[in-house]
């Protein structure tokens, strides 16, 4: 059943940030909150790392509020949470990584390994705490329904609108990559496949936004341009007025990988291009292989090949472009996201 405009007013939802701000915004606070705001709920982020002001002010502050805790909370929180259950309305985690598989993935970064380390180990009492556990993948929802009752799948929504194609006419094509550290080998495992299409195309320029965290592997290809990586909100900005004709997204088969949702379709279709993706989850749920994207094998002359389709064939790939920019919108449309947390809000005031 969908909630009416009237159903949600004098709901609340108090988002308790630990930091997570990409996740906060993408799947609740730049998606469903102005929808929601616009049924009559109220919308609320809390910064409970800065937060130094009595318990007693905090419990106040929250009471009657549906909370959603994202990614993370700290001990002391979880602690007060626990002590006033009866206070809250539901309480809902929302998750998008696989936190306790960076531990079985070699290659990742030792300080990240570290930070999402210690968050699994907090990430029972979490699971013990709340009413209903949100995840941005099949694998996940698969995954932590053997560890709750109440799992549900919300696929990343699509913040970028309205998309601007990139220009296929001109012939100094980017090749654009923009994914984490987390993600060096993935990117760093097509560099033979990388070398040979920029020998071949001497117009066409490559960008890796991972700056001095580049792997070393790609450190010679020529016209490599690897800026630093930018602050969340800045990469907003840049993802909005940046247009690349050909994406990456590599994805070895690792435990870490397996949590990944297709996000990086939504973020090749909002710089205006079209995207080569590895052959397995969550990309063959999302792409259909020359149509709105290639899918390919790990095997980087796979990569090269498919590169290599895409440079000789300006109308073909630009078209494919067209029908990614109309898919992320049709699939991935901020109104999704919106029902989803207005349906919930609903069915928790007519549970109480």
């Amino acid at each position: 059943m969908t909630s009416s405009a009237a159903s949600l007013r004098g709901v609340r939802w108090v988002v308790l940030s630990d930091g997570a701000r990409p996740t906060e915004d993408i799947y609740f606070l730049e998606s469903a909150a102005p929808a929601l705001k616009e049924q009559g709920a109220v919308i609320e982020r809390f910064e409970t790392r800065r937060y130094r002001l009595p318990a007693w002010l905090a419990l106040r502050r929250l009471a009657g509020a549906n909370l959603l805790i994202v990614r993370s909370l700290g001990e002391r929180w979880v602690r007060l949470l626990e002590r006033h259950r009866e206070r809250f309305g539901r309480i809902v985690y929302l998750i998008d990584d696989d936190l306790g598989a960076v531990r079985d993935t070699p290659g990742l970064p030792e300080t990240y390994v570290k930070r999402l380390g210690g968050l699994a180990e907090r990430q029972p009492a979490l699971l013990a705490l709340v009413d209903e556990v949100v995840a941005c993948c099949d694998s996940l929802v698969s995954q932590l329904g053997r560890e709750h009752a109440n799992v549900s799948l919300l696929t990343p929504p699509l913040l970028a609108s309205p998309i601007e194609l990139a220009n296929f006419a001109r012939p100094d094509w980017t090749i654009g990559y923009h994914g984490t550290r987390a993600h060096r080998d993935d990117i760093a495992h097509l560099a033979p496949a990388l070398t040979l299409v920029m020998e071949a195309h001497p117009q066409v320029r490559l960008e890796v936004m991972m700056g001095r965290h580049v792997p070393d592997a790609l450190a010679g290809i020529d016209r490599l341009e690897a800026p630093e990586a930018l602050p969340w909100k800045a990469f907003q900005q840049y993802q909005a007025t940046r247009r690349i004709q050909i994406g990456l997204a590599p994805l070895l088969e690792t435990p870490f990988n397996r949590g990944k949702s297709w996000i990086k379709f939504l973020d090749i279709a909002a710089m205006g291009g079209v995207g080569i993706y590895s052959r397995r989850a969550p990309y063959t749920e999302i792409v259909e292989h020359g149509v709105d994207g290639l899918l390919v094998g790990d095997d980087p002359e796979e990569w090269q090949s498919a590169l290599e389709q895409l440079l000789a064939d300006p109308a073909a790939t630009q078209a494919m472009a067209k029908r990614a920019r109309q898919k992320a919108s049709r699939l991935a449309g901020k109104e999704r996201c919106a029902l989803f947390w207005s349906d919930m809000s609903y069915y928790e005031r007519r549970a109480t």
